[in-house]
């Protein structure tokens, strides 16, 4: 069949807008703020194959965790797959990224064949295992983190199976993760329901050939970045800072990138063990935290489907940190992603100086869980609001400010502050820029946010978890890092508590404040060629301060 290029360009922008529209209904149907006002949550269309068509990336570290597992579903149900079925799947351990990430896939049937399939994977407010919220920062192995659901229909052919429905949600404690469950079956039912209007429009045989011709025309697009990439093989480090269980435990994440001609291979061979505690990743994670990286240096026209990743090669050895294996602990591998992140920008800046940026600020995170006393109904509340520090500069411009690591950026309008009031009973106190955050450079790091609340509730539980309490981000070419994190609780009887990095705090009483700082990112070239006239508008400001600019931009009056 001959390949129409208008055609073709309709198919792809046509993928992107079902996706697009999934995406938004999730953002209307969904009740937890971790996926309404956060959208910790990806949704995507897929072949009869499990070859990504296109996906909607709100929370990027998201973002190709839903193909590997579509595949692995496709090989798992074999011929056992029908219209009507409705399969969940969070498994960490059949190509699953973290156990609160849930899956819903939906087959799509045109005449009785499987042509295509709808997925959504959101972050739920909990999912079983020994703390509400599922952040375990005592858990050694998978079962005292969360419910494990191998692939499982829910629906099959059509009709709800009601008993396996029961068997999920009597090991999730907070109702309304069924909620937000339903939502993601519904945005999967718009993506099948536009699919099947595109392909009555223009015919099996067209969308078959089109979306083949798609794959190539992506797949040539990334090759030709990739050969941007002078020929070589470059290494790089990043660090994560304490397992959970031995003080002073230190692992080192460690890449070797091969560019030969269009092809790229991210090696991690030489990685650390994992660990013995909370802080490992899997397969998937690491892998979405790899390609999310090289993304943000390349063409970013390129259409997100199979043919992007197929001149991407990526070797993660089970057994590393970053490919823990049965039956580890790997809740907090999505947060490996900043170290990652780290350790590919650092051995691709010299060949690529105009394409890296300096580091991001990295994770310090909470999560607050208890009982509100004025609604008698538990609440689980991650800080999205507080944990958002600067990103890294690049040439030519500046970090963004508030934005947050570099797996999950999303900036301020993840957490509403009048909805954070009403959907927690604690009391917002202060939330702004913090002055000398950013890491100086001729191209500033962006600006970190300092937040204090006042918490609401009797025996509140506090989570914490991230490394950014350790080291800031990095600067670049002579930029100056950013600032350290830090999570610090005044307790009403005056007492100072300074948590850990991977901490559970239980019994924190009504009225104590909870007091963070999320840090800048790192400055990028000489602070003193940065513009004078800016340095002085940053000051007015208060962006700046007035001795900052003095030692470290060099500003005489």
């Amino acid at each position: 069949m001959n390949i129409d290029p208008i055609l073709l360009s309709v198919y792809a922008r046509t993928f992107k807008s079902i996706t697009d529209e999934m995406s938004i209904s999730m953002e209307k149907t969904t009740r937890s703020p971790i996926l309404c006002e956060a959208k910790d949550y990806v949704t995507g269309l897929y072949d009869a194959e499990g070859r990504m068509l296109e996906q909607t990336e709100n929370l990027p570290i998201l973002a190709f965790s839903l193909a590997p597992v579509c595949k692995y579903i496709i090989k798992y149900f074999g011929d056992d797959i029908h219209p009507g079925d409705v399969i969940f799947h969070n498994d960490v351990f059949s190509l699953g990224n973290q156990n609160n990430d849930v899956a819903v896939y939906v087959p799509v049937f045109h005449d009785g064949k499987l042509v295509a399939w709808t997925a959504v994977k959101g972050h739920q407010a909990d999912i079983g295992g020994a703390v509400r919220g599922g952040y375990n920062p005592n858990a050694v192995e998978v079962w005292q983190e969360g419910l494990r659901i191998p692939p499982v229909k829910i629906y099959d052919k059509g009709k709800l199976r009601k008993d396996v429905w029961d068997l999920i949600f009597a090991n999730i404690r907070l109702d309304i993760v069924q909620h937000d469950m339903k939502a993601e079956i519904g945005a999967c039912k718009v993506g099948e329901r536009r699919m099947l209007e595109l392909i009555k429009k223009y015919g099996m045989e067209s969308f078959e050939a089109h979306k083949l011709a798609l794959f190539e025309a992506t797949r040539k697009m990334m090759e030709a970045e990739i050969e941007k990439i002078p020929n070589g093989v470059y290494s790089g480090e990043g660090s994560v800072y304490y397992d959970g269980r031995h003080e002073g435990s230190k692992f080192k994440i460690r890449v070797t990138i091969t560019v030969e001609d269009r092809h790229i291979k991210f090696d991690y061979t030489a990685t650390d063990p994992r660990t013995d505690g909370f802080v490992n990743g899997t397969f998937t994670s690491s892998a979405s935290a790899t390609i999310l990286t090289l993304l943000q240096m390349v063409n970013p026209d390129i259409p997100h489907n199979e043919g992007m990743v197929e001149p991407v090669e990526i070797v993660i050895p089970e057994g590393t940190i970053l490919n823990a294996g049965y039956p580890k602990a790997t809740t907090f591998g999505n947060h490996l992603c900043p170290p990652n992140a780290d350790a590919i920008q650092r051995a691709l800046a010299p060949v690529m100086p105009d394409r890296v940026t300096a580091g991001w600020n990295n994770l310090l995170c909470s999560l607050t869980t208890g009982t509100d006393p004025e609604k008698n109904e538990p609440y689980v509340d991650i800080g999205f609001m507080g944990l958002k520090g600067g990103s890294g500069a690049m040439q030519g411009t500046d970090g963004y400010d508030h934005i947050g690591m570099i797996d999950a950026s999303g900036g301020v309008l993840d957490q509403d502050y009048e909805m954070f009031e009403q959907q927690t009973p604690h009391r917002l106190l202060r939330h702004e820029y913090i002055t000398d955050s950013a890491g100086p450079g001729q191209w500033r790091g962006g600006l970190g946010v300092e937040t204090i609340f006042e918490i609401g509730s009797e025996d509140t539980q506090v989570v914490t978890f991230g490394d950014g309490d350790f080291e800031p981000a990095f600067g670049l070419f002579g930029g100056g890092d950013g600032t350290l994190n830090f999570i610090r609780l005044k307790f009403p009887d005056g007492r100072e508590v300074t948590p850990k990095n991977k901490d559970l705090l239980v019994g924190v009483p009504k009225g104590t404040i909870y007091h963070q700082q999320a840090g800048g990112g790192g400055g990028y070239g000489d602070p003193k060629q940065r513009d004078r006239a800016l340095v002085r508008e940053e000051v007015r400001n208060g962006v700046v301060s007035d001795k900052a600019a003095r030692e470290k931009y060099g500003l005489k009056d």
